[in-house]
């Protein structure tokens, strides 16, 4: 059996437009990917990022140079991409749950609530622009209202769904129609760049918290942006939880 080398570069899956398009090609108007950050967290909110294309802009959208998976980019890379990415975007959005609510409704809510607070977002942005007559049958009705939206959730479980029509969850303009794709951030250049936006997103709240209150200082957010490094596990089990750990987490 051969070997690799050592040295041998480690091939980046490349993500494709490739799933959006079977979406649009069965009617859907707007494509919207979804993927989380901060699930596994002990402190700070749980985030979903949601990147909307346009199922008529698909024959000749290209994906943007150097998307990926954002596990597999350095920060330095995610923060250089972070803006052309959203321009990229139709639209896009990150929705969140608080560690506090993540302590009331378990995770798995929250992350379906903190994905339609996204959908929400994204499609009320999309409904201050009313250029577009293909879709919106005039002025007076929100755009929104009139779409097919395709979504691309990461992962094996649509908590999306589940959530949707729940009492703590917002009442989205319109509902997407979720299907869920292993991997999908390395595959889908929405979920990806979904990925992306999220993941920067949620750094900067983590680092910003971390500078605005010296309580926080021992517990090393700058740097490990909640997880469970060993500072900041020390550091629980040293000074306590602050108002900001998932106090029904086990944490030290």
């Amino acid at each position: 059996m051969s070997r690799i080398p050592r040295n041998a570069t480690r091939q980046r899956p490349i993500p494709t437009l490739d799933l959006e398009r079977s979406l649009a090609a069965q009617g859907y108007d707007l494509i919207v990917g979804f993927d989380e950050v901060g699930r596994g967290s002990l402190a700070g909110p749980v985030m979903v990022g949601a990147a909307a294309v346009w199922a008529r802009d698909l024959p000749t959208l290209a994906v943007p140079d150097g998307v990926a998976d954002s596990k597999m980019l350095t920060e330095h890379r995610r923060e250089a991409i972070f803006h052309p990415l959203r321009q990229w975007c139709a639209s896009s959005a990150v929705g969140q749950a608080s560690n506090g609510e993540i302590d009331e409704w378990g995770i798995t809510y929250a992350l379906g609530v903190a994905a339609l607070r996204a959908l929400d977002e994204l499609e009320r942005q999309l409904d201050s622009d009313r250029n577009d007559s293909a879709v919106a049958a005039n002025a007076s009705t929100p755009v929104s209202r009139e779409l097919r939206v395709g979504g691309i959730l990461d992962g094996p479980n649509d908590y999306i769904t589940a959530a949707l029509g729940t009492f703590d969850a917002p009442d989205v303009p319109a509902p997407a129609h979720i299907i869920t794709q292993v991997k999908g951030d390395q595959h889908c250049a929405t979920v990806a760049a979904a990925a992306v936006i999220a993941k920067v997103t949620r750094d900067h709240l983590m680092m910003d918290i971390a500078a605005g209150n010296p309580q926080y200082a021992p517990y090393d957010w700058a740097h490990n942006k909640g997880y469970g490094s060993q500072a900041h596990r020390d550091a629980i089990a040293q000074y306590g939880p602050t108002p900001l750990h998932r106090v029904s987490w086990h944490l030290a």
